[in-house]
């Protein structure tokens, strides 16, 4: 390359290097972009040096890194945004962000007033607010704690002045209405001119300032926005106002001015500015409540004394009391006491649940009762509840597929608008002769075509959704979940701890040489450790009748099929059917009894001696109970025109039994955990819209394969990352509820969004014909706003299916 061609250099953080040769194919990656000329690796430091052409996108960088194998480290983090008011505008901030080098990803969300970014280390927050700047905005600092409640306090001062500043605006523009108000009666009353302009005149350049410095803004960023249009519109209506004032002073006649035109424009766009405001606000309201869930202190116990101590100063091992009536402060486990706590605001479970030692308490939950002493696990940010707060956050701060179609239609419009208001001010003064009516019609167009409904048709719409949701205790993870799931029609199930306990217990047991005893003590020995569930259960059984259970040593897990180890110096191999087969050891003595067993839904698990002699021991029956509320979330499903699947890794019998009883038709038996998302793939293959429901971990490569992952809070926190849906009871009916309100959310973005086209679809070409004044046009472009943020609103009056038919059950 040419020595003086301009280059510029970019160091990327790598993720996932191991060795020297990771480092190289990396380096071969990189080199391989059109545009780069140099690129090195430091596998110590775990960063490539890129020397490129100006311009290269850094997304193609990280595009090449990770078809290599690796991964671009990244830094997530979120601006609060001044100063938007449209659709538009959204565009505008998100490509002013993404131009600046080490941007990766922007997600600007009007009804949040927020970005999301993903930058790579290096990226400045000065940086980034220079180019919101330069775009003719910015960004206003974060003041409050993640943990902190959320209230209106911060925002009070603001609310209080736009409060003021649209009553003062309503109090002046009154006056210039009555007259056409009262001409509708036959009464003709003419306010003097100069009394018109003396009231209009504040309206005008003080309390409609914003909609200037705003398009002043958007102008010398070489864009325009819905102030620009506000502004030019009435400014329009004024000038012609002042103009006919002064000649027809001049004239000594009589003229109709257009001041009440201009500045009831302006009223009715801050009252809906204001409204649109205590809206949104409202749609906020499930972070605000879940915040305030958060107790600002709590009761620690020092050497006997119970200590009231700040939260932040809590830590990992102190001991919390909580007393009756108080609100849990931190995540822990019960150390002493029993009590029943209300977690209806985490999990949405109406009624109290039943806690003693032992047992695991959440942040937020209300102690009824009992005094309890928790120790401590998680306090602040790493709360239960605080991860919650942040879920929701992203969620409602994300960007649906939909809405980045809608943000390419606003990024024209406002050039699109000014064009028409142009041509028909050309078509009127030609047509008839008339500069007044011209310049009114123009007004007209300009003001009625507003693309705040369009910004706000989505984000709105997904924020009250996944808010009640939450409330609920259903916590959706991105908006791009929450479209996907509302055209769900094949819904797969795990089955152990999803459509059962999870909780299996000993059912029978058989030995060959009918030493039953000795079989089980030494199954015991062989799960002893384990933390699986048919281990617990075998172990339990032992326990629970006394056996002397020996040691065991050389534990080795065998994936999908068993557990090995030696007991009393003989190698023990404890399976499935399918170890048991491969070990080559005869079943037939035994088969009709598992076959038995089988057909009634339990597990079989068979006990094997391996080694120099293979000998059949026993085999081990357990059974798991299914889930009260399995069949009426199968059944509502299947309402709702959503076929149910059922995987498992249990046998054929045990399958079929729980499938039969649930009305399932199509299910999946002896799969092991790698081919579970190979199972939902096939799905997907025959034009299925797929959610996978699981709780394991051995679920969460399905999980990931779904079109949707809804994974069982009660499960483990590698499904709950995976899944795009975590619901927060381990409850097969809010899986109904997850799609209902998905659906629901859905279909008022779609309301939304034809309301918001119908308005300037049918309001311009009417505006542009001179069929609509300006104050009507107003009055509509206001009313746009409100009317989509107020249907949104609608969601908050959900509720969950599930709920529904447990309260008419229990009337």
């Amino acid at each position: 390359m040419n020595s003086s061609t301009p280059t510029e250099s970019i160091d990327l953080p790598i993720e996932g290097m191991t060795c020297a040769s990771c480092a190289g194919r990396v380096e071969k990656a990189l080199r391989g972009v059109p545009g780069v000329s140099e690129a090195s690796v430091n596998l110590a430091t775990e960063k490539a040096h890129v020397v490129t052409n100006p311009g290269t996108p850094l997304k193609v960088l990280t595009d090449a890194v990770e078809n290599a194998g690796y991964t671009v480290g990244t830094t997530a983090i979120s601006l609060n945004i001044e100063g938007m008011t449209c659709a538009s505008c959204v565009g505008r901030v998100e490509k002013a962000l993404k131009a600046v080098p080490g941007v990766l990803n922007v997600s600007v969300n009007l009804a949040t007033e927020k970005a999301q970014l993903a930058i790579i280390p290096g990226v400045t927050p000065r940086q980034l607010a220079d180019a919101v700047h330069q775009a003719g905005y910015e960004v206003r600092p974060d003041n409050t704690a993640a943990t902190a409640p959320a209230s209106s306090k911060p925002n009070s001062w603001w609310q209080a002045r736009e409060t003021r500043h649209l009553l003062l605006a309503v109090l002046l523009s009154v006056p210039l209405v009555i007259p056409m108000i009262v001409s509708l009666a036959g009464v003709h009353v003419m306010i003097p001119g100069w009394v018109q302009w003396a009231l209009a005149t504040p309206v005008q350049f003080w309390l409609g300032a914003r909609f200037y410095r705003a398009g002043w803004k958007a102008l010398k960023a070489g864009t325009g926005n819905m102030d620009l249009l506000v502004a030019l519109g009435t400014s329009a209506g004024y000038g012609l106002s002042v103009y006919q004032l002064f000649a027809s002073h001049a004239q000594h006649g009589q003229t109709h001015f257009y001041f009440e035109a201009s500045a009831v424009v302006i009223t009715l766009v801050l009252l809906g500015k204001w409204l649109e405001s205590r809206a949104k606000h409202q749609t906020a309201a499930a972070i605000r409540a879940l915040q305030a869930l958060q107790p600002a202190t709590a009761w620690v116990r020092q050497g006997g004394q119970d200590i009231e101590t700040p939260i932040d100063q809590v830590k990992p091992g102190d001991h919390v009391v909580v007393k009756p009536g108080e609100r849990v402060p931190v995540d822990g486990i019960i150390q002493e006491g029993q009590t029943h706590m209300d977690e209806s605001m985490i999990t949405g479970e109406s009624l109290p649940v039943s806690k003693q030692a032992g047992d695991k308490v959440t942040s937020g939950a209300i102690n009824a009762e009992g005094l309890v002493i928790i120790d401590t696990e998680a306090v602040g940010a790493e709360t239960t509840l605080a991860r919650i707060i942040r879920l929701v956050e992203s969620a409602q701060a994300a960007k649906a597929p939909i809405q980045r179609l809608v943000d390419k239609v606003s990024g024209v419009f406002v050039p699109v608008v000014i064009v028409i208001a142009l041509v028909t001010f050309g078509g009127w003064w030609w047509y008839s002769g008339n500069i007044e009516q011209a310049i009114i019609n123009a007004v007209a167009v300009l003001v009625i075509a507003c693309p705040c409904a369009l910004g706000l048709a989505t984000p709105t719409a997904i924020i009250a959704g996944t808010g009640v949701a939450a409330q609920h205790g259903i916590l959706i993870k991105d908006a791009e979940a929450l479209e996907v799931a509302h055209r769900v029609n094949v819904v797969v199930f795990d089955k152990t701890g999803t459509l059962t306990l999870g909780k299996p217990r000993l059912t029978a047991y058989e030995a060959l040489n009918r030493d039953n005893a000795a079989l089980l003590r030494l199954s015991a020995a062989v799960q002893r450790g384990s933390e699986h569930p048919l281990a617990k259960a075998a172990t339990q059984a032992a326990e629970e009748q006394h056996l002397d259970i020996p040691a065991a040593v050389d534990h080795q897990a065998l994936a999908g099929r068993g557990v090995a180890a030696t007991v009393e110096g003989q190698t023990l191999n404890l399976g499935n059917t399918r170890l048991m087969n491969e070990l080559g050891l005869d079943l037939s003595m035994l088969k009709a009894r598992a076959d038995t067993l089988e057909a009634e839904g339990n597990t079989i698990s068979w006990l094997a001696r391996v080694g120099d002699a293979k000998l059949l021991i026993g085999l081990l029956a357990f059974g798991d109970e299914i889930k009260p509320e399995a069949q009426a979330a199968v059944a509502s499903l299947q309402q709702l025109n959503i076929n149910t699947v059922m995987i498992t890794g249990d046998n054929q019998g045990s399958a079929s039994a729980v499938a039969t009883a649930l009305g399932i038709r199509n299910y999946f038996a002896n799969v092991l955990p790698a081919d579970k998302a190979a199972a939902v793939s096939r799905l997907k293959q025959q034009d299925a819209v797929v959610a996978m429901v699981g709780d394991g971990i051995n679920d969460a490569p399905a999980l990931a394969a779904a079109d949707v992952g809804i994974a069982m809070a009660t499960g483990s926190d590698v499904a709950m990352h995976t899944a795009g849906i975590t619901l927060m009871q381990s409850n097969p009916q809010r899986v109904v509820d997850a799609i209902d309100i998905s659906r629901r959310t859905y279909a008022k973005i779609r309301q939304n969004l034809f309301w918001a086209f119908i308005y300037n679809l049918v309001g311009i070409p009417l505006a542009a014909l001179g069929l609509l004044s300006p104050v009507i046009a107003g009055a509509a472009m206001a009313f746009s706003s409100v009317s989509v943020v107020t249907n949104a609103l609608l969601l908050k009056r959900w509720q969950p299916r599930s709920s529904e038919k447990h309260s008419s059950s229990a009337q």
